[in-house]
């Protein structure tokens, strides 16, 4: 395995308990050797008032029903002398004037969210969970960005609206997409992190769990 913490630890394999392309390509670009697998949990069946509280709650569900498959499987675990150690799930969601906006189940609710971006800022709620398969411990964190928007036209929401695969995400519109781009004003924050996937914690919360601290 190739990371940028792997020179000092034993080898390791890593589990990604996400099936989105964001995520899969920072953990590659950070240098990791992965297998995917996906939750498949009833998201909307998880309620937490609070964003962080959710997102917690929903990366540490994946997590478990992960945990179940792998102990359903009847496939082995392990790859040769290499561990499956590590699992890492994680979760996010927009909070707009207050409220959590989550992936948008029609394309008027798409286009409420988007409006409501316009001329304002959303943060971008993440919680990171890496989960010790040998041992069952788990570390996890949280990292929020924000997005300063200039006004949005009504045009091109319309044309992103109606194009679909522009708005399946959480909060309703792919913030990182070129077409997007001239209308954030400001990002305090990473990009990555805003993809889903905050590349700083991700390293931090693995180099912890093998440390064991």
């Amino acid at each position: 395995m190739a990371s940028s913490v792997s020179g000092n630890y034993p080898r390791f394999k890593v589990i990604l308990g996400s099936s989105s392309p964001a995520r899969r390509e920072i953990l590659a670009d950070m240098g990791y050797e992965f297998t995917v697998m996906s939750a498949d949990i009833d998201e909307r069946a998880i309620r937490r008032e609070e964003p962080e509280q959710l997102v917690k709650a929903l990366a540490e569900a994946k997590a478990e029903a992960i945990k179940q498959k792998l102990q359903g499987d009847s496939a082995p675990v392990t790859d040769g002398d290499q561990p499956a150690r590590l699992l890492i799930t994680s979760d996010q969601v927009m909070v707009s004037k207050g409220v959590i906006r989550e992936r948008p189940r029609s394309a008027e609710e798409a286009r409420e969210f988007i409006n409501g971006y316009s001329g304002d800022r959303a943060f971008a709620v993440n919680f990171v969970l890496v989960t010790d398969l040998s041992t069952g411990t788990t570390r996890g964190g949280w990292d929020v960005p924000e997005i300063r928007f200039q006004h949005i036209p009504d045009e091109f929401i319309d044309q992103v609206v109606n194009q679909g695969d522009m708005t399946c995400v959480a909060g309703g519109l792919k913030l990182t997409h070129p077409s997007v781009q001239p209308f954030v004003k400001e990002l305090v924050g990473t990009v990555d992190s805003v993809r889903g996937l905050p590349r700083e914690l991700t390293e931090k919360l693995i180099r912890e769990s093998l440390q064991g601290k």
